[in-house]
């Protein structure tokens, strides 16, 4: 068993040189809103002291591979035993019907897009996923398939622990890897956006007209006949008359709404060390992870309103 003083039959840990360390020096691990989510179901499992052994093994470097792979994350973490440890953990990739609703959603607002390649994530974003049948942060320990090589007969061990807070350190610096955990990496998420995007846009690709480079002429579109004219009601009606050659009487109001905007709380604030997040970390010559950590609260100490006099 492996009660209070049982970890010490398997030996002491054996230190490694060169491994995966937590950008968090001390405290909590984990910054942003999305990966203090994902760490929620970690320690949902009430594990006590293997909570504080694997952000032990997180800081010290214990975690020697990290790789995300469409509902998967492997991981190698050095123990007390000669070979490292090998570590799983599994969640169900979405559905494909789920991710194509994800998509068209994702398509129609390009601040999603925008905000995900600058490191952040638009708490919205999960409202995407509920719409489509299924949540995008796993919801329960039943969900995960946790798997270590270790003798600890209980899960998740210290090893797994490990890999959960270096997962949350990822999904801080990238959030497309939560995405990419789910079952679309990066580059095929965007290919997919922009296409949808050129769709709608008039279904002519960016490529050229149908038929371009594949030898055969291109068949003429038959002519739609034009929609009727819709209302000009909203910006429309504000804007209608800056085609005329007058603008001049126009510049008053071009930045002025037609009609009153609807009140809506404010959702574009984001984290004060958005971009010291996105920054390699630097060299252990000027400080390495301490430094961004001490930076990190310097951030912090910045955004607290001065007290007045």
């Amino acid at each position: 068993m492996t009660g209070p003083g049982g970890f010490e039959r398997y030996g002491k840990t054996l230190r490694v040189e060169g491994g995966l360390r937590a950008q968090s020096t001390r405290g909590a691990i984990g910054e942003s809103w999305w990966s203090k989510r994902f760490l929620a179901v970690l320690e949902s499992f009430a594990l006590g002291s293997r909570l504080t052994r694997g952000r032990n093994y997180a800081r010290a470097g214990q975690v020697l591979s990290l790789t995300i792979a469409p509902g998967l994350v492997t991981a190698a973490v050095q123990g007390s035993r000669p070979s490292p440890y090998a570590v799983s953990v599994k969640l169900a990739k979405l559905p494909e019907p789920a991710w194509k609703a994800v998509e068209r959603a994702l398509a129609g607002q390009a601040l999603f897009t925008a905000r995900l390649l600058a490191g952040d994530m638009p708490a919205e974003i999960e409202e995407v996923f509920a719409a489509a049948g299924t949540p995008l942060f796993p919801t329960g320990v039943g969900q995960l398939d946790l798997r270590c090589s270790c003798p600890d007969y209980q899960v998740p061990c210290k090893h797994l622990a490990a890999t959960f807070y270096l997962l949350a350190e990822a999904f801080d610096a990238d959030p497309f890897e939560i995405l990419h955990w789910r079952g679309r990496d990066k580059a095929t998420l965007l290919a997919t956006l922009r296409s949808l995007r050129d769709r709608d846009d008039g279904g002519a690709t960016r490529g050229g007209a149908a038929g371009a480079g594949t030898g055969k002429p291109a068949r003429p579109r038959a002519k739609k006949p034009p929609p009727p004219a819709a209302p000009v009601t909203g910006a429309s009606a504000a804007l209608a008359d800056i085609a005329s050659p007058d603008l001049a009487g126009t510049v008053d109001r071009f930045w002025v709404a037609p009609v009153p905007l609807p009140p809506r709380p404010t959702t574009l604030d984001t984290e004060v060390d958005l971009l010291l997040r996105q920054l390699p970390t630097p060299p252990a010559s000027i400080g390495g992870a301490e430094l961004a950590a001490r930076l990190r609260e310097l951030y912090q100490a910045f955004r607290r309103p001065v007290p007045e006099k």
